[in-house]
């Protein structure tokens, strides 16, 4: 069995200092999150781009960021982007955000990167990718808010959102390697206090990644490394100061 790692770090990156916010209007009505709920974590995404370690950027730079949230039911909350972020990565970043919130409960959190290995072929859930298609009128240039886009994105930038035990939603962040936007959704989410989790595949018990040994194809809940800048798990849980 083969894999594609420049595939596995689609989530593309874009060299670029200059930073600024962009919102696509306020959270959708339709969404059943409250609006508190939904700016405290897209608030994190300007503080989350900026850090000194740059998230394992392969650039070393500010990361270029779209940052998406879904309620429970899938609902479009709100889409929101930092830099000159890839149109194409709008689109990525709602479906890691639906991704991680379809398969995530109150017993058990998987982000998106953690859906890599088992979806390959061979692996249990292969034709996940399959399923829960994205709906092509919620493509960048459409709004899509209050919508359901679905879409399923099997590596990393895609983290379920946890209150008092139980999923309220999804995160989805896309605009650098898979690894960096792991980093990105999952120090987003621990900075608004949406991560106490039931319990996860990682070895900490959390949805951390999960790297495969360099040269192995990832089995389990394991994807390749993008780029030797990458985070370690530990570092993605150690968030430097801001």
């Amino acid at each position: 069995m083969t894999y594609n790692r420049s595939l596995t770090c689609l989530s593309v990156f874009v060299m670029t200092a200059a930073v600024s916010m962009a919102f696509a209007g306020t959270p959708s009505p339709n969404c059943s999150l409250d609006v508190g709920v939904v700016n405290k974590v897209q608030n994190q995404l300007k503080i989350v781009v900026n850090l000194s370690d740059h998230n394992g950027s392969l650039f070393g730079a500010s990361n270029t960021m779209w940052s998406a949230v879904v309620d429970r039911a899938g609902a479009l909350c709100s889409i929101i982007k930092i830099g000159d972020a890839w149109p194409g990565s709008r689109a990525i970043a709602i479906a890691k955000a639906e991704t991680a919130n379809d398969f995530s409960n109150d017993r058990l959190a998987l982000s998106t990167t953690n859906l890599y290995g088992p979806t390959q072929p061979g692996g249990s859930l292969y034709g996940l990718n399959n399923s829960n298609t994205f709906n092509a009128a919620d493509l960048p240039q459409q709004n899509g808010l209050g919508g359901v886009p679905g879409g399923i994105i099997t590596f990393g930038g895609g983290v379920a959102l946890y209150l008092n035990g139980k999923v309220i939603g999804g995160l989805g962040v896309s605009g650098d390697s898979s690894c960096a936007d792991h980093a990105v959704a999952f120090r987003m989410r621990q900075l608004a206090s949406y991560n106490v989790l039931p319990g996860g595949v990682a070895p900490d018990g959390t949805d951390n990644i999960i790297y495969a040994n360099s040269g192995t194809t990832p089995t389990g809940f394991e994807q390749p490394h993008c780029f030797p800048s990458d985070l370690t798990p530990a570092q993605v849980e150690q968030i430097p100061p801001h």
